[in-house]
């Protein structure tokens, strides 16, 4: 089975590579692309080429220059495609029908496995017909499915502020006053532009999914920064990168060699 990667963050390219080659040793990568003009580019380069055409194309949703629904509007796509997103379930329960199939990020390897055993069942038996434009070799109209699940998602809805508790009041905070949040011995914290400290009921791990991800970068596992609070980054060892925040912090805030790319991405966007 050959496959096309659209994806535009590196880690998970990896990851997503290794679980597929985990799940069938067969599975022949034909090629990564990170953004929707590389993409449309190797699609049509690849058009008339047998030995490189994919089978099937795992396929992210964001991507580094836009929406990947773009590329169906800019090239034909004939193979079949499963979809990789953080969207919410139930906005794309609708869509695991004719031969799209969607995978929540994080990607599971027993979601994965199983959403190839859709496409060997489904595909595996077909006929061979040509297909036309933009529709897969077992009929399925692309165009009018993509078109659909562009309706149905609707842009996440990030928190703007939080109610802490200060003295004996609780008072709003503005997340575009927060600088970074942070975990200490156990507790969630956060500062502001303006070095006030408050203390949140939410772990990390909650935190990061209420934030917008163009604004907040979990840098490891104890802070996600605001892009506006990195005032310095610096070459760490072991490809690690160090960086400098405003208000300053007490620890060491380092990215982590596998996330260091994704940094860098999301700093010059």
């Amino acid at each position: 089975m050959k496959i096309l990667i659209i994806e535009d963050e590196e880690l998970a390219v990896r990851k997503l590579s290794k679980l597929l080659l985990d799940l069938d040793e067969s599975i022949q990568i034909v090629g990564t692309c990170a953004s929707v003009r590389a993409s449309v580019a190797w699609l049509n380069a690849h058009s008339n080429e047998s030995a490189a055409r994919p089978d099937l194309i795992l396929m992210d949703i964001e991507l580094a220059d836009g929406q990947s629904f773009e590329i169906f509007e800019q090239t034909s796509v004939s193979a079949p495609v499963i979809f990789t997103t953080s969207y919410d379930e139930y906005a794309l329960r609708a869509f695991k029908v004719n031969s799209i199939d969607y995978l929540l990020k994080p990607i599971k390897r027993h979601e994965l496995e199983a959403s190839l055993e859709k496409y060997k069942r489904t595909h595996h038996n077909q006929n061979g017909a040509l297909a036309g434009k933009n529709e897969t070799s077992s009929g399925v109209d692309i165009d009018a499915l993509v078109q659909q699940l562009r309706q149905h998602i609707q842009p996440a809805d990030y928190r703007r502020r939080f109610l802490v508790k200060h003295l004996q009041q609780w008072v709003p905070v503005e997340v575009s006053d927060i600088a970074y949040f942070y975990s200490e011995e156990g507790v969630s914290l956060f500062k502001t532009v303006h070095n006030q400290k408050f203390s949140l009921d939410y772990p990390l791990d909650e935190l990061e999914a209420m934030l917008d991800p163009a604004h907040f970068f979990r840098a490891n596992r104890q802070y996600i920064v605001h892009i506006n609070t990195v005032q310095q980054v610096h070459p760490y060892f072991n490809n690690k990168l160090k960086l400098i925040l405003k208000p300053n912090t007490d620890d060491e805030v380092l990215v982590s060699r596998e996330r260091a790319t994704d940094f860098k991405r999301w700093m010059g966007k």
